[in-house]
């Protein structure tokens, strides 16, 4: 009866352990599942995924620099940039949702994730594409020295020393203005540095000469001239955070069949009267 009893206990205690080794090995595979889970599905949400799955492409902009962004007489937010961008977003199927940013924070909102891109004129320069991607060109232009009309003393950018220029501090513009001996003014835009020098606060400002047709266009009787230009004319495209091919390939596709349908020669003419592409 004893021996019953024992063999009896035995085999209890075996079943017991391999139920037990049997739970172990379930629970560790059952763990193991959702993170190869996990593992999938973060490799193949990309950011042009995230975009699509939000239908929106949000883009930062000024919006207080004409004809690239700016509000019309409506209110409403238009210009250069802002149609290319549109387009762009539509073309990926989503919406553009556009924040508006002074000049000096529209990188760092990229940085803290707010933007999906910045379409606002944006110089393709070494320095800033070792921290940011950019899509290929989709404007060209040159930079000018405007100063007011009763200024004889500047006449070039060399003039420029010892000289007050409204500059947005981190663009290539300021860059110019300061290798040239420039004290630097900040301003948040154009329309700040043309206040600024119509009222003879500033001596000088460097900025686009597309920017400066539109200005003589839209005020003609403006006291202010164009006396100098760089050398260089710069090249301009949207800029996004690093690492994000899937999304810099479909952009730089939509900007490519904007050129072939006449899209872009569309947007361009009506606020230059010319391809600015080039």
């Amino acid at each position: 009866m004893k021996k019953v009893t024992l063999l009896s206990l035995v085999a209890i205690l075996m079943a017991l352990m391999l139920a037990a080794c049997g739970s172990g090995t379930a629970a560790k595979d059952n763990a193991a599942a959702p993170n190869t889970g996990t593992k999938e599905t973060a490799k193949s949400d990309s950011a042009l995924d995230k975009i699509k799955a939000d239908g929106k492409m949000v883009i930062g902009t000024e919006g207080t620099y004409a004809p690239f962004t700016y509000h019309d007489k409506s209110g409403e937010l238009t210009g250069f940039d802002v149609e290319i961008a549109r387009e762009v977003a539509k073309r990926l199927g989503v919406e553009a949702e556009f924040v508006e940013a002074p000049w000096d924070s529209l990188l760092a909102g990229i940085d803290a994730g707010r933007f999906n891109a910045v379409f606002n004129e944006v110089s393709i320069r070494d320095d800033r594409k070792e921290k940011y991607d950019f899509s290929d060109p989709y404007i060209s232009s040159g930079a000018v020295l405007i100063v007011r009309e009763d200024n004889t003393d500047i006449k070039s950018l060399a003039d420029l020393k010892g000289k007050k220029s409204a500059q947005s501090l981190t663009s290539n513009l300021a860059d110019i203005a300061k290798q040239n001996g420039a004290e630097i003014v900040p301003i948040e835009g154009f329309n700040q540095a043309i206040g600024l020098l119509n009222s003879s606060r500033v001596d000088a400002t460097i900025n686009d000469n597309l920017s400066f047709l539109d200005l003589k266009k839209q005020k003609p009787d403006i006291a202010l001239k164009v006396v100098a230009e760089a050398d260089d004319a710069s090249q301009s495209g949207g800029v996004f955070a690093k690492n994000q091919p899937e999304l810099i390939e479909a952009v730089n596709k939509a900007l490519a069949d904007m050129h072939e349908d006449g899209t872009y020669a569309t947007i361009s003419e009506k606020y230059f009267g010319e391809d600015v592409s080039k």
